[in-house]
């Protein structure tokens, strides 16, 4: 009797988004899942860990009896530390990040809770992906991805990554009979091109709501976002070393 894989499962929506529900339940068709997500939603936090303050952790009662789950205080970060540190006896198999409730193609990556959660997960040496649906409707429709969220999640299993690699998977807005197909790609280079919105409370005190433009700056069409654009689902590879390596020799060259 083969045993099944322990499956870490958490995002950044929080514990009762429909996107991690999604994730949770074609998950559990694998393996044993273990679920540690926000309380509350934590999008765009990127990176960020609770150093400061209290972090709690709750185990819960979920849809499936069958699945341990455990809501917390903390980021999305916060809730793989845990899951790994106080929660596991031991590391997991695989750790899944998502579904996200919108876009974490390209520049998006760098902001991303979902994929910071994964990444963390990489640095532990646990293989993980981050999905992501384009659609930021909470009442969006998971239900068409779910056959190649786990073609990819069991290929990971099957395969395992690069070390040092985590899976940036975005899901185009289309029915299941209208994806083409999965393309392997690079992240595009592009901006969010940012404006504050001012304005004032009733005692006159100044506030900012901060709105933006995604400008696409690649032009190229190996990238997530021409992928995503022509109906494929995009896989980049994301790796955790921040080292700009084709700059080391031109910097060797400077009188430091």
């Amino acid at each position: 009797m083969s045993i099944k894989p322990t499956i870490l499962v958490t995002n950044d929506d929080g514990i009762n988004a429909p996107g991690i529900r999604a994730l949770i339940s074609v998950m559990a068709e694998i393996g044993e899942v273990i679920v540690v997500a926000p309380d509350s939603p934590q999008s765009a936090m990127g990176h960020a860990i609770t150093i400061n303050s209290t972090i709690y952790l709750n185990k819960i009662s979920g849809e499936n009896t069958a699945i341990t789950e455990y809501s917390c205080s903390g980021t999305p970060v916060d809730c793989v530390k845990l899951a790994v540190n106080e929660i596991l006896k031991k590391k997991p198999d695989l750790c899944v990040s998502g579904v996200n409730h919108g876009s974490n193609s390209s520049i998006n990556v760098i902001y991303s809770g979902t994929m910071s959660a994964a990444v963390e997960a990489g640095i532990e040496g646990i293989p993980a992906i981050g999905f992501s649906l384009l659609d930021y409707d909470w009442n969006a429709d998971f239900e068409q991805i779910k056959p190649y969220i786990k073609k990819i999640a069991l290929e990971v299993l099957a395969k395992k990554l690069t070390e040092g690699t985590v899976l940036n998977v975005n899901f185009p807005k289309l029915k299941t009979n209208e994806i083409k197909g999965i393309k392997i790609c690079r992240q595009a280079k592009a901006i969010w091109m940012e404006k504050f919105d001012k304005r004032q409370t009733p005692y006159g005190k100044d506030y900012y709501w901060l709105t933006g433009e995604f400008v696409n700056q690649d032009k190229g069409e190996d990238t997530d976002e021409w992928a995503l654009a022509h109906g494929y689902i995009s896989i980049v590879p994301v790796q955790f070393d921040l080292t700009a390596h084709h700059a080391i020799a031109q910097l060797n060259t400077w009188n430091l």
